[in-house]
């Protein structure tokens, strides 16, 4: 169950009258600048002009000894080797670096580990294969911060590393020639969430010098630039703004035949591409050819100048994306049944899930989806023999490195930042991490923060119009810290569910004052949609512009959906209350009498139960439709496991819905015998 807490943003609506008045901005555009925190011209004037975002490359700590080393190699000869990642932010730092050096002269090569058999990183078998080609100087991109041994080694076998990451670096850094990353302590360059590709194009306008003509730079690498910075999901202001708002025409309109033909096979071509559909056609295609295959083809794919190579290169890249779905899908259907049979582990801080042989490519995109279902941090763990490789994603306010680096003691290897990590360790250790990371999230001293979903407003909806996402438009491009604005319809009654594109998404008819609005609601079955018409509900709604048949409509979708007579705040608390008990954490006297059903409350749920044949809708309209003035969430979910326990029900969760089946009954059940209801009392004296 994933409970969310909704955040409206604050307006000032003195302010908006303001920018629109002197700015001769729309009263829309004008507010959501005043929400965004736009709020003098100086500030409007940088949103929309980000020629001046660029900081001297020069700035970051190292740059001068990397641009002095890369120099004498282009001037020598030397082999150098481009040294990437297999992501779409290493590829397209891969593709950018060789490209640059290579129109300079250099005898340059690149490199992109295999994820399966080489992993994240510099790795000894790799550099003794660069080492046997002759490799002088190897450069990273999107990597080689955590690399200290494999540096060390590569200086053995007399080759150089000059290092060029984004990543958080340890407490040691590599002893490399050069160690280029804005997150060092040392670095006091301005701008610090550069991606890894956003790092590279800063090397190369350091390579440049002085007179670096940056329009001419991003005309030839923005377009790379602005798919490797969506793909890693970096913060979408300054540097990266600017990055990505120069490199989306390019990509609307790419000269790069490899890029052509990838937008073909999504069915992208033609049509103006923002941050929002390259997150979700070009990214994850190149992603899948990293985590399915081998991701050099991306690579190639990116500098191809020959379209009949470029087409045949694109069609193995998507035919690798339709791979890693299926597989995904079979990864997540096979976690969410180890969490079905041992369900404590739904309960705990930090969800870990475990599997034999499960595709190291697709575990980061699992443990995502994990996290999205439950609101948790999570990790998912792929053993294969003695070694387990692990990927995790986490919620806003929890950082998962630290949590990663609190139980270093028990990987080989680990790396990341708060939102995502990744780490490898004996498989004998899955059964300790697992405990020690969750141990780590007890000791903080808040809860875990739950995921939030943050309105701009809320929207009255008989005054949706087609002009307000034209109007959004101008704060183009969306990602991180720049999210696509999403608004509350609040009060909406449920009217009519229809379902659409074959039964898998649905079309919802609302209604508020006399005012109707249709939503579709994407990837959502009728069975599975866990209300019912005539439902008073609050949506999160994002606003688009279709065009049929030459006519402009107005689309509104819904991100999420809730009871309007929902209180988040109580109804989260009531919630972790009742975790505790699946925990078998600690009660206080005042908890287990909050929570422990009383005779009369167990016969109105049954009696309700039975007059309503069951139920199998969301447990939140449940607890509303018994309107029982002392029943709180966590006593009703202790009631129905007791209920459950004693053989008068059977019940399921399937994400939001929660099923209830009767059983028959024979004779009668003293519920206050139950287990539950023991284990309950037993918290309280343990306390």
């Amino acid at each position: 169950m994933n409970i969310k807490k909704w955040s409206v943003s604050p307006l000032d609506k003195a302010r908006a009258a303001k920018i629109a008045e002197e700015m001769q901005y729309p009263s829309f555009l004008a507010m959501m600048l005043e929400i965004r925190g736009f709020h003098t011209k100086d500030d409007i004037d940088a949103l929309f002009d980000v020629s001046k975002s660029f900081a001297d490359p020069f700035l970051m700590k190292d740059m001068d000894c990397a641009v002095a080393r890369i120099q004498r190699a282009i001037e020598h000869f030397e082999t150098i080797c481009v040294y990437g990642d297999y992501d779409a932010d290493g590829v397209t730092s891969t593709a950018m670096l060789y490209s640059y050096l290579e129109s300079c002269g250099a005898n340059v090569m690149f490199y992109i580990p295999l994820r399966e058999q080489e992993g994240y990183g510099l790795n000894l078998e790799a550099l003794d294969q660069l080492h046997e080609q002759g490799v002088q100087l190897i450069v990273t991109v999107d990597n080689g911060i955590a690399s200290i041994d494999e540096v060390v080694y590569a200086s053995q076998l007399g080759i150089d590393v000059v290092i060029t990451d984004h990543h958080r670096p340890r407490d040691i850094l590599p002893k490399a020639v050069a160690v280029v990353d804005p997150h060092r302590v040392d670095c006091t360059y301005p701008f610090k969430d550069l991606s890894g590709v956003g790092v590279t194009f800063k090397l190369i306008t350091a390579l440049e010098g002085e007179g670096a003509d940056i329009t001419t730079l991003l005309e030839n690498y923005a377009d790379l630039a602005a798919v490797g910075t969506v793909g890693d999901i970096v913060s979408l202001k300054g540097e990266n703004r600017a990055l990505v708002q120069a490199g989306l025409p390019l990509l609307s309109h790419s000269d790069r035949p490899g890029i052509c033909a990838l937008l073909e096979q999504a069915s992208m071509s033609g049509k103006e591409l923002t941050s929002t559909n390259v997150a979700f056609t070009i990214v994850p295609r190149i992603n899948a050819t990293g985590r399915i295959g081998a991701s050099d083809r991306a690579v190639r794919l990116l500098l191809s100048e020959d379209m009949e190579q470029a087409q045949t290169l694109a069609q193995e890249i998507c035919h690798d994306n339709d791979t890693r779905k299926k597989i995904e899908t079979e990864i997540t259907e096979k976690a969410l049944q180890l969490l079905h049979d041992e369900p404590e582990r739904m309960y705990e801080r930090v969800i870990v899930v475990e599997g034999e042989d499960w595709h190291h490519g697709v575990i980061g995109i699992v443990s995502s989806r994990i996290t999205e279902m439950f609101g948790k941090p999570s990790i998912v763990i792929s053993y294969t023999g003695n070694e387990a490789k692990a990927s995790g994603r986490s919620v806003e306010g929890f950082s998962l490195f630290d949590a990663i680096c609190h139980c270093a003691p028990l990987l080989t290897k680990y790396g990341g930042h708060p939102m995502a990590a990744g780490l490898s360790m004996p498989t004998e250790h899955i059964f300790r991490f697992r405990r020690q990371i969750n141990e780590f999230a007890a000791s903080l001293p808040t809860d875990m923060p739950p995921q939030t979903i943050h309105l701009d407003c809320k929207l009255n909806p008989a005054a949706l119009t087609i002009e307000m996402p034209k109007q959004i438009a101008y704060l183009e491009p969306f990602g991180t810290d720049n999210p696509s604005p999403v608004f509350g319809l609040y009060g909406m009654e449920l009217k009519e569910i229809t379902p659409i594109g074959g039964g898998n998404h649905l079309r919802l008819r609302l209604e508020r004052n006399h005012t109707t609005v249709q939503c579709l609601k994407f990837r959502t079955a009728l069975q599975d949609f866990p209300y019912q018409v005539g439902d008073l509900v609050d949506l999160a709604v994002t606003l688009e512009v279709n065009e049929y048949r030459n006519t402009e409509n107005l689309s509104v979708f819904i991100k999420d959906i809730k009871l309007s007579q929902v209180n988040e705040e109580q109804t989260l608390l009531e919630y972790r209350m009742y975790e505790k008990v699946k925990r078998g954490e600690c009660l206080t006297g005042e908890e287990l009498l909050h929570m422990t059903p009383n005779r009369d409350e167990f016969a109105a749920l049954y009696r309700f139960l039975r007059s309503s044949n069951g139920w199998q809708h969301h447990i939140l309209l449940l607890l509303e439709q018994l309107q029982l003035s002392g029943m709180t969430l966590s006593k009703l979910l202790l009631a129905l496991d007791v209920l459950k326990d004693q053989n008068l029900i059977e019940k399921t969760e399937d994400g939001d819905i929660c099923r209830i089946t009767l059983k028959p009954v024979a004779g009668k059940v003293d519920l206050f015998c139950s287990p539950v209801l023991r284990q309950l009392e037993s918290l309280r004296k343990d306390g």
